[in-house]
């Protein structure tokens, strides 16, 4: 069943075409990705199906309904610019911001402390939001998103001012949240966080839809065609060969697409095996990163032949 659908919507401002037709459908307890680079158009079309903007052209219904303020208690939206009361305590504020989506004082305080201990912050309750860090601020505002426990989540760019640790806690956390049969959609523009926690993506770029679909069934249909070497030992053999795409190239790693036909891997691996102390050679699937930048290339080239 589809919880989130977005048919061929279409928003403007003046000559500048933000979102050019972009359509997908996020089906219940699935996590969506909506991906593309920083300007492709990912918050407006978030800010649309929130009900903030309004579509020039298009539908999107939630919950099989049209989408509009009568649904927002169901959802929980997480914006990319955060927006918190500065000289609020936290649990006044994850209290204030529960009620306004229905809650009861009493349950909103006792789920926000639940929250603060599960995020490592039971003593953040009292101080006031100005005296935390941008991170700390963050985890404040995502709890805020989730604690009314909606239907649906729609985090624009979650991730945003985390380090290391912290990606990590919210990754959990949203992946448990779908495990709960939480629907998701999730704007992101750093593909590896995409390919780590998405069941299905939408791919744009300058506000135009360039493909959606199942993860694992659109990594699929690019075939094995990147290899990935491990080594101990100078890689320069590799510069030999005409027709290797680099896509990373560090000291004792190396990652390629071979885009010679007639350049086969026996030739590599007998000449890295020659040149190098080889510990893994493997044929593996494009990243999704390689895969966008393929078919927004391909976009632009039948773009540019009409």
């Amino acid at each position: 069943m589809s919880v989130l659908e977005v048919n061929n919507i279409i928003k403007k401002f003046g000559d500048y075409t933000a979102v050019g037709g972009v359509s997908f459908n996020v089906e219940k307890g699935r996590i969506m990705g909506v991906l593309g680079p920083n300007g492709a158009g990912k918050t407006t079309t978030i800010r649309m199906i929130n009900n903030i903007l309004m579509p020039d052209e298009g539908i999107i219904s939630i919950f099989g309904e049209k989408v509009s303020y009568d649904l927002q208690n169901r959802i929980g939206y997480l914006p990319e610019e955060r927006g918190l009361y500065k000289k609020v305590k936290v649990i006044d504020q994850l209290v204030y911001f529960a009620q306004l989506k229905g809650m009861s004082k009493s349950e909103a305080t006792e789920k926000g402390k639940l929250w603060l201990r599960r995020v490592d912050a039971s003593d953040w309750e009292t101080k006031k939001i100005q005296e935390l860090s941008k991170g700390m601020q963050q985890k404040v505002q995502f709890i805020s998103t989730i604690l009314h426990d909606p239907e649906l989540l729609i985090l624009d760019e979650p991730f945003s001012g985390f380090d290391p640790l912290n990606v990590e806690l919210l990754k959990r956390i949203i992946l448990d949240l779908k495990d709960e049969g939480k629907t998701i959609l999730l704007s992101t523009h750093v593909m590896e966080q995409a390919e780590q926690m998405c069941d299905d993506i939408v791919l744009i770029s300058k506000g135009r839809h360039i493909r959606s679909g199942n993860l694992r069934e659109i990594k699929k249909s690019f075939g094995k065609d990147t290899v990935v070497m491990e080594f101990d030992g100078d890689d320069s053999f590799l510069n030999t060969f005409n027709g290797l795409k680099f896509v990373n190239r560090s000291k004792n790693r190396v990652e390629f697409r071979i885009t010679n036909n007639e350049l086969t891997l026996k030739e590599i691996i007998k000449l890295a095996l020659e040149s190098v102390d080889l510990f893994k050679f493997e044929l593996v699937e494009p990243s999704l990163r390689e895969i966008f930048i393929d078919l927004v290339s391909d976009k632009e080239e039948v773009n540019n032949d009409k």
